[in-house]
């Protein structure tokens, strides 16, 4: 329950519905009662039955309420019959049809109000796990699978409505209706009453036995879930690959052999839990027999039950039947629902190391430099950078270099604190990034990363990501500087042109342009340029090359570079190698120093 206690806290904001659903189902289980028992009146109007009785019978209490009403009803049918009234059994067929539609009426009433709070709560479930989706560091989901983040955003929150805020609805009415029920039948018969609860604990450990491995076939459902929806995303997103190398049998199996198992998973938790149903049915009615039997005793060897209120005594116990298959039914969906939870649970309740100090600071601007200070940082066992140390003045161009895995794009990573270093410290205008508010960070930078990425919508709209108030003015001039215009305005639609998912109705060079244009567009001090141009033709990497020279005029850029051409007029050359800083200078100084630089340079040209 520890899960579900966790899951109310969003039911918070809608607990008026849930005041109006426990109204409405107090009322739904004592017209559901008195539903049952006003049948006792027609039965004896029925079978002549009644007594009559001229005096008014006055009220002797609580514990006399049975005598009381079998004395009323007697002496409300004798009064009418001495007025000649006949219709008396049209009257008593009008008492239990109200009944019956009163019931039904709260019963809807309970439904129309449960329905606001179960939604919304899932609405409020989603929406915070995806903000914690989005809050939480790359390092999160460098673990994780995207499909099985997905699968928790959207069918393990579902499950959460279904089986586990059906809870909501049992708490009060099926209770209320079992409580009502068993206060009316010990009224027509407390040894009756006694000898049936005699066999309901008998018949509860029996269900709950059908329960106790629920909770983990749920959760390899769940999990399993997750893993194809993996498979999914992964095949949608490197279909070329895949098509490319014939290996199409390779994901089929792969994808064959998760819904082998999600198939095995999902027939043995709805076998056993679809078992529930039968047997609480079974057990109930082997209840009803047996009260039969014992009842059958008491009517007709003891007499010491009216035969009309036996049948109303059956009706009532067959009533309990109902709400106990329910709640039987419901525990089912508290372990299926405590897999669901724990899953959504286990990302909203992820501390992010990443989190702003509650002391963090706003900054707007910036003034003076960015200095990274004997930083240490590695993303396992092994450091990638060790005690590097480099100063980036305001209006300047700091280009680093170096082969693969020497730590450049982890510069970048660590500068916009996608991760935080583990020693050292970065500072900007001497203050640490740590001490200020992520959005005040990012903010101040720019980014255009290797790989373009752009969203499945407009060309407007990937570029207001940058400037959410931009006029078209802005975006243009901002498309102008990026070298993207001239592409742009020959479209159809302009810039109200879909790119398509991933930019992929765009080429590498138009999709790296667009990327510049939503930069350049956002205007900060600080551009982060993370290999830019390195997956570009010729042609494209020149046109980009110029857009990202207009970008850099008057800003203060880091530059990751693989092409070296590319970075040739930077203010600063930082040569780097397994995490340390080998050579500095500008290109010039570093080709006549004849070193690590230099032997870059003749490898790309004898590559080239």
């Amino acid at each position: 329950m520890d899960y579900f206690k966790q899951i109310l806290r969003f039911a918070k904001p809608y607990r008026i519905y849930a005041v109006l659903n426990i109204i409405s189902n107090i009322f739904y289980a004592l017209f559901g009662t008195l539903a049952m028992v006003s049948l006792f009146p027609m039965l004896s109007v029925l079978f002549d039955k009644t007594k009559r009785v001229h005096e008014k019978p006055e009220w002797l209490g609580i514990f006399k309420v049975r005598e009381y009403s079998e004395s009323y009803l007697n002496y409300f049918v004798t009064q009418k019959a001495e007025q000649g009234n006949e219709d008396v059994l049209i009257f008593m067929v009008i008492l239990v049809i109200s009944m019956f539609f009163l019931k039904n009426i709260f019963s809807y009433l309970a439904m129309y109000f449960i329905t606001f709070l179960r939604n919304g709560v899932l609405k409020d479930i989603r929406n915070e796990l995806y903000e914690k989706t989005v809050d939480l560091p790359l390092s999160y989901f460098s673990e994780k699978r995207k499909g099985d983040t997905i699968a928790r955003i959207s069918t393990d929150v579902l499950e959460i409505q279904h089986s586990f805020l059906s809870i909501l609805e049992l708490i009060v009415r099926e209770p209320l209706m079992i409580l009502f029920t068993i206060f009316a039948m010990l009224l027509i018969s407390v040894k009756l009453t006694i000898f049936v609860f005699v066999f309901i604990p008998i018949s509860g450990f029996l269900i709950s036995l059908i329960g106790k491995k629920l909770k983990k076939h749920s959760d390899q459902v769940q999990q399993e879930q997750g893993f194809f929806l993996s498979i999914v995303e992964e095949t949608l997103g490197g279909l070329k690959v895949i098509k490319g190398f014939n290996a199409e049998k390779i994901f089929g199996k792969k994808f064959g052999d998760s819904t082998s198992r999600f198939y095995n998973y999902s027939n043995t938790l709805l076998n056993r839990q679809n078992l529930a149903s039968p047997t609480s049915e079974f057990l109930g009615i082997a209840v009803i027999a047996i009260l039969l039997w014992f009842g059958g005793q008491m009517v007709l060897v003891e007499k010491t039950l009216d035969p009309s209120l036996f049948i109303v005594y059956m009706g009532l116990a067959y009533n309990i039947l109902t709400p106990a298959k329910a709640i039987s039914k419901a525990s089912y969906g508290v372990k299926r629902g405590n897999a669901a939870a724990e899953r959504v649970l286990e990302i909203l309740n992820t501390t992010s190391p990443l989190e702003d100090k509650p002391t963090a600071k706003q900054k707007d601007d910036f003034t003076s430099d960015i200095v990274l200070e004997n930083i240490s940082f590695k993303y396992e066992d092994e450091y990638v950078l060790n005690d590097f140390t480099l100063k980036v003045p305001k209006g300047k161009s700091v280009a680093l270099v170096g082969q693969s895995g020497s730590g450049k794009s982890t510069i970048a990573n660590l500068v916009t604190r996608f991760y935080d270093v583990n020693k050292g410290v970065i500072k900007i205008d001497d203050i640490d990034i740590r001490d200020l508010s992520k959005n005040s960070l990012r903010g101040l930078m720019g980014l255009v990363t290797q790989k373009s990425i752009l969203f499945h919508d407009t060309i407007k709209n990937n570029l207001l990501i940058g400037k959410p108030d931009a006029t078209e003015e802005e975006m243009i001039e901002a498309l102008k500087v990026a070298n993207a215009w001239e592409f742009v305005k020959n479209k159809p639609q302009g810039i109200n042109s879909i790119v398509g998912d991933s930019g992929d109705k765009l080429s590498g060079g138009q999709q790296q342009r667009l990327s510049i244009a939503r930069a350049v567009l956002k205007n900060p001090p600080i551009m982060i340029l993370d290999e830019a141009t390195s997956a570009l033709d010729t042609e494209s990497e020149r046109l980009v090359q110029s857009a990202l020279e207009n970008m850099m005029k008057n800003r203060t850029s880091i530059v990751i570079a693989h092409r070296l051409s590319t970075i040739q007029n930077s203010d600063l050359i930082v040569v780097m190698q397994k995490g340390k800083i080998v050579e500095q200078g500008t290109h010039a100084e570093l080709i006549a120093k004849n070193g690590a630089y230099q032997k870059l340079v003749t490898m790309q040209s004898f590559d080239s």
